[in-house]
């Protein structure tokens, strides 16, 4: 029986770390574990400026000070950003994220028109630098649609953009996995909670508000395809949690927001799954080697040493006003940390 797994230089290629004292909160339980994560722009206003994104750089910098990590920026697609502009930041940004109006949490401001020809000047200029495109995508149809109506979208940009680097993220349905292997410059991330829910979690008995997120989990044949993928450590995958925090106040109510809080367990239950299914041999690569190869990062080591150990999810985590409770909360993981080397 394997009794301690290592994981070197694990990355989260979505991650939510909002601002303010939730920052503070929820930073540190990133960095503890993490080499690094691709932080989302929507904030409010959204990440739009440069200046708005070194002052939210150096936000999280300073939030998460005591550990070894690296916060990888991007910024909130606009239909006109300008070749100069983009060239002066492409340094500070790992990519540029695409929200659909109004798709998710703070979108409100993303693009209206997903008209090739809407989005082509600060696509082409995108293409030119070498700048990844990260996407949401979902329509607004019927929601258990959402992602299988975007497909046609992804296509006609990874044809109309054979140089442009494409992520889809946070992969909900078997057809995006089929749609992985169509073009060359189309990638994806899986979060952590697609790979172990169903809608029937979050709804099909008591209503569980801290299952409900967007994209919405979908059916169990979705949820398998997306588990064998990331079990074999697809070349084209990454993990990327979509760890996204609310106040417990937001998500107990009528109105609920959003959103899977997973950071502060994501590294346990990965270890949890992959050896369930015999698959550990792929778990770094999942983690972290296919995240470096899409990207180019060159990291330097940071092991993260779990141990056979039980580990109770706290209840809820707090920092002054802010209370967030986590995936699992309460309940009991096989694996635990043990050390951060």
């Amino acid at each position: 029986m394997i009794k301690v797994f290592e994981i070197n230089k694990p990355l989260d290629m979505h991650l939510h770390l909002r601002d303010n004292d939730m920052l503070q909160l929820v930073g540190p339980l990133t960095s503890n574990t993490f080499s690094g994560a691709l932080v989302m722009p929507n904030l409010v206003p959204p990440v739009t400026t440069k200046e708005a994104l070194l002052s939210y750089k150096q936000r999280i910098l300073e939030a998460c000070k005591e550990d070894d990590f690296t916060p990888y920026m991007t910024l909130f697609f606009q239909n006109n950003y300008s070749f100069e502009f983009l060239n002066d930041i492409k340094d500070e940004i790992i990519g540029i994220k695409l929200y659909p109006a109004g798709i998710t949490t703070n979108s409100e401001t993303g693009v209206s028109s997903m008209d090739i020809e809407v989005l082509r000047p600060t696509l082409e200029n995108m293409s030119k630098l070498g700048i990844p495109l990260c996407i949401h995508g979902e329509t607004n149809g019927f929601v258990m649609d959402r992602e299988k109506e975007f497909m046609p979208i992804y296509e006609s940009i990874a044809k109309a953009f054979p140089n442009l680097k494409i992520i889809m993220e946070h992969i909900t349905t078997k057809d995006a996995v089929e749609l992985l292997d169509k073009y060359s410059n189309l990638y994806a991330t899986v979060t952590l909670h697609h790979l172990l829910i169903t809608l029937d979690d979050v709804a099909g008995g008591m209503l569980d508000p801290h299952l409900f997120c967007k994209p919405i989990a979908k059916r169990p044949e979705d949820r398998t395809a997306l588990l064998n993928t990331a079990l074999k450590s697809h070349p084209k995958l990454m993990f990327g949690s979509d760890s996204a925090p609310h106040p417990k106040h937001r998500k107990e109510c009528c109105g609920c927001a959003a959103g899977v809080f997973t950071s502060p367990i994501a590294l346990q239950v990965l270890v949890e799954l992959f050896e369930k299914h015999n698959a550990l041999e792929n778990l770094n690569s999942f983690v972290s080697g296919n995240a470096q190869k899409i990207y180019g990062l060159n990291l330097k080591d940071k092991i993260v040493r779990l141990v056979k150990k039980d580990f109770t999810v706290p209840a809820i985590y707090e920092y002054k006003n802010e209370k967030v409770v986590p995936m699992y909360a309460g309940q009991t993981l096989s694996w635990s940390i043990d050390s951060i080397l």
